[in-house]
């Protein structure tokens, strides 16, 4: 391994197989090496320049010829390029292209990111120069061949510190036929920012946007998948602005069905922006201040809301998902560091539009599969039978006794999920559930999505910010038209990483060219995809790292959120910061893991700690670099008892208890020599309960770091 980096392409040869069944093998040949830059903090050490990777998967420094600092300074930031690659008996040697400052300036966590994951962050002179010449409003040729709403009370809602609108919805009753036919509910329509009239295939803008393929969102910085003259100007669905748009136009009856849609292309005027809070209050309160300020909307609120409940009985109907989970909002100061950690709650604005977006995302799936035309579809497969069986086992150990079918159904899942509400593990049992479906990914077969229970469904509502929904707007334009709109193949065509054993989620099948064009643009989005959510995941436990580490020695309380075999995962109440209490720092006695109840449980207090359990801990260690942060168990015996004894004492002195028989017995064992064996046996029990080796090792220390 000394002859190679990651992401290095080698051949390799498989010599045998360890004592847990895994392949061990030679690399044999290099046959490819990245020469993307790599980014490290500069170092001086003995008279040497070196840098440090900042990706921790890059296990060897590089070297830097004092000549090739590029005149940075040590613990400076910078980027990388290889001169020489590493071989079996000498390190890497580099050159620094570029200099990015400070570790504490301010954003220097972002500028990391983007290039640790290789996010595109700059936009092409081409595709700079053809923004620059669009037009800086709508012009009359725009206009032709569209359905005028301009008199229709369309309006957008978002969060107030939201950075493009590119959806905005409207609705008003519904009365159509009579007798048996008759049809009564709403007209709801969704009106979605028409960015394929101004991004065409081939030219440098789609380019762009297909190689970052999503818009990557950082705390209080946004790299857009679009140049700021379409994402904040003519696809941006300002109030007072007439605006392209594609619309999707729905019938829904009063029992949430959706009784018939039609997509055309539409010119409109968003009446009025309104935010979550903003509208959650008018619906709360139709006579309170906000809903008197905005009495010209209010009736269309109160329509939107109606059509919403309607969506939802449906939503109950199909047996759709919904676990209990606590987002986060990350507020930084004008430094950009992190200020406060607040709770991002969800209203009945939220889920109003999240509706509205669903049943027009569902409309847009169905009318392309009707036309039988290739497009992506946002799938999300159910659980493996391994992972089911796996789940079956784990809620058997949990005294759940449902039973799964072969082919779990959504609506089993669900109902789980709303008969487990209520119980101390409801946390535990969301996650398990949780865990045991696949990823949503996006691909051109059609496999249904299983958590929101659709069979068939893509993402039509955000162009502006995901190129998939670009494609499908694409694509339903070109329904509309009576043709077919043929993708091309893209040499910016990202290959997906699977990383910890993890496997493709599907198996190749023959397929035409045209097809395989569409899975690999499939592939591309999906990919780019984890990257903008690793990224943006990198930032923020780099932000909470240097946030805890002021706060180093003091005590909070948390709740246990994951159990593995080296530890818990605590999250604080007060800062909703996770951190890690290793398996060590739990007391003086040894911690068994059952992966079926997924807790530690202690061998002879039978203290155990599962997820939910309450704890009181203390920071005691932050490891900026590798973006982790340990705590130690200050309270012990928080967690609940397996059995107890009736009259028993409290975990805590019980536990004190333990701990002076064990002083006991290392006493006597020094009086009596058959002691020793005991006591040897006593360790064995230790290195065998304590097996479960940490899936995350504690970095070696580096002390130029």
């Amino acid at each position: 391994m000394r002859s190679v980096l990651h992401r290095d392409r080698v051949r390799v040869r498989v010599l045998r197989l360890d004592r847990k069944g895994r392949p061990e093998g030679r690399v044999l040949d290099i046959l490819e090496r990245r020469k993307t830059p790599i980014i490290g903090r500069l170092l001086h050490e003995g008279g040497q320049w070196l840098v440090a990777p900042e990706d921790s998967r890059y296990g060897q420094d590089i070297l830097i010829p004092k000549n090739a600092t590029a005149s940075a300074a040590a613990g400076q930031v910078v980027s990388v390029e290889l001169t020489e690659p590493p071989s079996l008996h000498s390190q890497p040697v580099g050159r620094v292209v570029e200099v990015l400052g400070e570790i504490d300036d301010a954003g220097m966590e972002i500028e990391i990111a983007v290039r640790k994951y290789e996010v595109p962050h700059a936009f092409s002179p081409e595709t700079l120069e053809q923004a620059a010449g669009l037009p800086d409003k709508l012009r009359a040729a725009d206009r032709k061949h569209r359905v005028d709403l301009r008199d229709v009370a369309l309006v957008t809602i978002d969060g107030e510190d939201a950075r493009d609108f590119d959806d905005a919805v409207y609705a008003e009753p519904y009365r159509a036929g009579r007798g048996k036919t008759l049809i009564e509910g709403w007209r709801l329509l969704v009106a979605i920012a028409d960015v394929s009239h101004y991004v065409k295939p081939g030219e440098p803008l789609d380019e762009d946007a297909y190689e970052r393929a999503t818009s990557v969102y950082f705390p209080r910085r946004v790299i857009p998948m679009l140049p700021e003259k379409l994402s904040n100007g003519l696809c941006s669905l300002n109030p007072g602005v007439e605006r392209l748009a594609m619309v999707c136009d729905m019938v829904v009856s009063a029992d949430g069905v959706l009784h018939g849609y039609q997509f055309y292309p539409a010119v409109f005027c968003s009446q009025a922006r309104l935010t979550y809070t903003e509208v959650a209050a008018m619906l709360g309160n139709t006579r309170g201040p906000e809903a008197q300020r905005r009495s010209d909307v209010l009736p269309h609120l109160l329509h939107l809301h109606e059509v919403y409940r309607a969506l939802l009985k449906q939503r109950a109907v199909r047996g759709a998902m919904e676990f209990e989970s606590t987002e986060t909002q990350i507020v930084c100061d004008d430094n950009g560091r992190i200020e406060k950690i607040v709770p991002r709650t969800r209203n009945e604005a939220h889920r109003l539009i999240e509706e509205a977006m669903l049943a027009a995302n569902v409309c847009a799936a169905e009318y392309i599969a009707a036309a039988e035309h290739p497009c992506l579809y946002r799938v999300h497969e159910g659980p493996t039978p391994e992972k089911r069986l796996a789940l079956q086992n784990q809620l058997k150990a949990l005294g759940i006794g449902v039973h799964l079918s072969d082919d779990p159904k959504p609506a089993e899942m669900a109902a789980i999920a709303q008969a487990v509400q209520g119980r101390p593990d409801a946390l535990q049992i969301h996650t398990l559930l949780l865990r045991s479906m696949q990823q949503a990914i996006y691909t051109a077969s059609n496999n249904g999505h299983f958590g929101l229970s659709y069979p068939a469904y893509t993402h039509f509502t955000s162009p502006i910010r995901r190129y998939p929904d670009l494609l499908v707007h694409r694509v339903i334009k070109a329904i509309l038209a009576g043709k077919r709109h043929h993708i091309t193949a893209s040499s910016k065509t990202r290959t997906p990483e699977f990383r910890k054993g993890g496997k493709p989620q599907r198996a190749a099948k023959p397929m035409s060219q045209e097809m395989t064009l569409w899975e690999a643009a499939g592939g591309h989005c999906s990919a780019n995809e984890r990257r903008a959510d690793e990224a943006s995941r990198d930032v923020e436990a780099w932000l909470k790292c240097r946030y805890m580490r002021e706060k180093l020695g003091e005590e909070f309380s948390g709740t246990v959120t994951a159990v593995a075999g080296f530890g818990l995962f605590v999250t604080l109440d007060a800062l909703y910061v996770e951190g890690l209490v290793h398996i060590t720092e739990l007391g003086g006695e040894y911690y068994r893991f059952d992966e079926a109840r997924l807790e530690l449980r202690g061998e002879r207090s039978g203290i155990r700690y599962g997820v939910g359990t309450r704890v009181r801990v203390q920071v005691s260690r932050v490891d900026l670099d590798g973006r982790k942060i340990d705590f130690r168990m200050v309270r012990e015996g928080e967690g609940e008892r397996l059995e107890r004894p009736r009259g028993a004492g409290s975990a805590s002195s019980e536990l004190a208890s333990v701990q002076e028989a064990d002083r006991a017995i290392k006493a006597a064992a020094r009086l009596h020599k058959g002691a020793g064996k005991a006591t040897k046996g006593a360790a064995d029990t230790s290195r065998r309960t304590r097996k479960p080796g940490p899936a995350r090792p504690q970095p070696k220390p580096r002390t130029r770091r």
